[in-house]
């Protein structure tokens, strides 16, 4: 079965991302830009807000076509093009959009379920909010979090605080320090109890 995996990039002191949505102190290398794109090739399909998805499609479709993009950029443009991407929204229309992208109005934990039943790689989900939705339905089977050495003081954080969960055991299953000084600390979660 596959499984639903949030993986995300934050700052020492627990941001996501600065005020105004800026990422712009993340610290992505080639190094660490290669392991992302060889770990996204590997992934069935992106789980994804209507902002983040945005985000995304302003950069990436035509990111291979500068001529100034590192390998890794032009390589995962096409990763990204290709690989099929559900966005859950309630403001863009339903149905199936460019990009391999199909817009889902909300999140319904039966037919996240049912997907991880379809064969393929595994599901990542992407953005705070979304993450705090599948979280709040117990959805999320993997967390990979990108660790980046640098304080930020204030910004959006990688889990809501207004938001309680109950304790949901999670399982180290991997660490990786990469040359940059980023922190990969990949948990899943243990369902044994």
């Amino acid at each position: 079965m596959r499984k639903i995996v949030f993986m995300m990039g934050m700052s020492l002191d627990g941001y996501m991302e600065a005020p105004g949505r800026d990422i712009g102190w993340h610290r992505v290398d080639e190094e660490l830009h290669q392991h992302m794109n060889d770990v996204s090739r590997s992934f069935g399909g992106i789980l994804g807000g209507r902002l983040t998805h945005e985000l995304m499609a302003g950069y990436w479709p035509e990111a291979d076509q500068d001529p100034e993009a590192t390998p890794a950029v032009v390589e995962f443009a096409a990763i990204w093009r290709e690989i099929p991407k559900i966005v859950f929204s309630r403001t863009l229309k339903p149905g199936s959009g460019e990009w391999h992208t199909t817009v889902m109005p909300e999140v319904v934990p039966e037919a996240i379920r049912a997907l991880k039943e379809q064969p393929g790689g595994d599901l990542v989900v992407d953005g705070a909010n979304l993450a705090t939705t599948f979280l709040e339905h117990d959805l999320v089977d993997e967390f990979r979090v990108y660790v980046h050495p640098v304080l930020i003081g204030t910004g959006t954080p990688m889990f809501h605080p207004a938001k309680t969960f109950t304790d949901r055991p999670l399982r180290l299953v991997e660490t990786r320090a990469f040359g940059n000084g980023v922190v990969l600390l990949r948990h899943e979660r243990d369902r044994a109890e």
